[in-house]
């Protein structure tokens, strides 16, 4: 896979993280400890440190250049203040697959991030990568995102019985529910959403 180019909306601008970055090191971590964030998700490794999060950018960054994912800071385009993330993760290349997942950063909150940043990175999913089906996941109850993921056109595909950590655990699991687009649906007319939060 040929390195993620920027993606950009009239307001937003997706970049690679940087983990050479200590100023995106830092928001990782912040997005990583927001309570809310911590609510809905547990990472597949602890990012409790600024350590943590340089070596989870770090891998990202490794699952980028293998061609198998790729995370993006959402910043604004005019100031590139960051406010979020969005990762496309698992890309399979012979099934022409890949996950999405988000989270936002509290004070950008309630402003329609999250579904204009799925959107693009949908959108660049589709064409770019010419993938089939990408599909995305939250635990049963985060209804803002189950919002956000309808807006952009993730229908609900039903219940994944204990298919993700409780909050806070690794000895313990929670249901959450499956949404998935084709690329041969149609293209939604996705309208921003208030209290838009973590995924």
């Amino acid at each position: 896979m040929t390195p993620a180019p920027a993606l950009r909306t009239h307001d937003l601008r997706l970049r690679r993280w940087n983990p050479a970055s200590d100023a995106d090191v830092e928001t990782f971590l912040r997005g990583c400890s927001d309570p809310e964030f911590q609510r809905w998700n547990t990472p597949l490794r602890p990012i409790a440190t600024l350590a943590d999060a340089r070596a989870t950018l770090r891998a990202k960054a490794d699952a980028a250049d293998a061609g198998t994912g790729v995370a993006f800071c959402v910043e604004d385009a005019d100031s590139a203040t960051p406010l979020g993330h969005i990762g496309v993760s698992r890309i399979d290349r012979a099934m022409r697959s890949a996950t999405v997942g988000y989270w936002v950063l509290p004070e950008a909150r309630g402003q329609g991030v999250a579904t204009r940043a799925l959107a693009v990175a949908s959108r660049w999913v589709f064409t770019d990568l010419a993938l089939h089906r990408l599909e995305l996941d939250h635990a049963v109850g985060h209804d803002v995102s189950c919002k956000v993921a309808e807006r952009c056109g993730f229908r609900y595909e039903g219940t994944l019985r204990g298919a993700m950590w409780e909050a806070g655990r690794r000895d313990a699991f929670r249901d959450c529910h499956l949404h998935a687009r084709l690329a041969t649906d149609p293209e939604p007319h996705a309208t921003p959403g208030p209290q838009e939060g973590p995924a």
